[in-house]
C-alpha cells in the first residue's frame, strides 16, 4: 500500500463554475477590491464590507456548485486504488466530500464556506441558515446566541490557519510517498510549503497546474494539460 497525498487548489474547482483567485482570469485580477470582502480586518471593522460580503455569498456559486470529473476521479481513486489516500485542500467549497471522499480523509486548510461561525462566542451554524436570514432582509445577520459578528467558517486573509489542521497536513506531507499538487498556484503560504516538505522527505512530487509554480523545479513531474483530462489519467497511472 502506497501513501498518496493530494493537495488541491482553486484550479480543480473552476470546471464546477467556481472562479479561481490568482489565475489570468482570477477574481482578484478582475476586481482587486473584492479581496477586501474576505480580509478579516476590514470585514470586522466595516459594516458595509460585511453587507457586501453577505451579498457576495448570496450570489456566489459555491453552495450550488457540483463536483466535476476531477473531484470524482479523486473520490474513485480513494475508494478503489487500495492506497492510503489523504486529500489536503486549499478550497472551501466542500466538493471533495460531495464527490464521495470521506470527510475524515479531507483536510480543509482554509475552512468551509458551507458553515458560519460567530467571531465572539464561536458558535457554528449552517451557511444556508444565515443566507436565509439575508434573503429575509437581514443585511448583516448577527449571532443568535450572543449578538456577535458572524462570518463564514473560512480562514480569511489576515487570519492564521488552524495550527492543528496545519500540523496534521505537515505530518502527512512528511510521511507520504507520492504528493500530487493539483490546481494550486503554490504561492499561498504556508499551504504551498507542503509540496516542498513532501519533496524534502523523499516523496515523488507531481504538479498538475496550467501555470508555472515556484515548486516546478523540485517536482518529479509537471503536467500542464487541463485538469479534467490530466488528473484522471494520472491517477490511473498511480494505481
Amino acid at each position: 500500500m502506497t501513501m498518496v497525498a493530494i493537495l488541491s487548489g482553486a484550479g480543480i474547482s473552476t470546471d464546477s463554475g467556481i472562479p479561481d483567485y490568482r489565475g489570468p482570469n482570477g477574481v482578484w485580477r478582475r476586481d482587486p477590491d473584492a479581496e477586501r470582502l474576505v480580509t478579516y480586518g476590514p470585514y470586522m471593522a466595516d459594516p458595509e464590507i460585511r453587507r457586501r460580503s453577505w451579498r457576495m455569498r448570496l450570489d456566489g456559486p459555491v453552495l450550488s456548485a457540483e463536483p466535476n470529473v476531477a473531484h470524482h476521479a479523486i473520490a474513485a481513486y480513494e475508494r478503489t486504488s487500495g492506497n492510503a489516500v489523504r486529500v489536503i485542500t486549499q478550497n472551501v467549497d466542500g466538493l471533495h466530500q460531495a464527490a464521495g471522499v470521506p470527510g475524515r480523509k479531507v483536510l480543509e486548510l482554509h475552512g468551509s464556506a458551507r458553515s458560519v461561525v460567530c467571531t465572539a462566542c464561536h458558535a457554528r451554524s449552517s451557511m444556508e441558515e444565515a443566507l436565509d436570514r439575508v434573503r429575509a432582509g437581514e443585511d448583516d445577520p448577527a449571532c443568535r446566541a450572543c449578538g456577535g459578528i458572524l462570518k463564514s467558517a473560512t480562514v480569511m486573509f489576515g487570519q492564521r490557519l488552524d495550527p492543528v489542521v496545519l500540523g496534521e497536513a505537515m505530518s502527512i506531507a512528511k510521511a507520504t510517498e507520492v504528493f500530487v499538487a493539483v490546481g494550486s498556484s503554490l504561492q499561498v503560504q504556508p499551504a504551498a510549503s507542503l509540496a516542498g516538505i513532501a519533496a524534502e522527505h523523499g516523496a515523488r512530487l507531481i504538479i498538475v497546474n496550467a501555470e508555472p509554480t515556484p515548486y516546478d523545479a523540485v517536482a518529479d513531474e509537471v503536467v500542464r494539460e487541463p485538469i479534467g483530462t490530466a488528473l484522471p489519467a494520472l491517477l490511473d497511472r498511480l494505481r
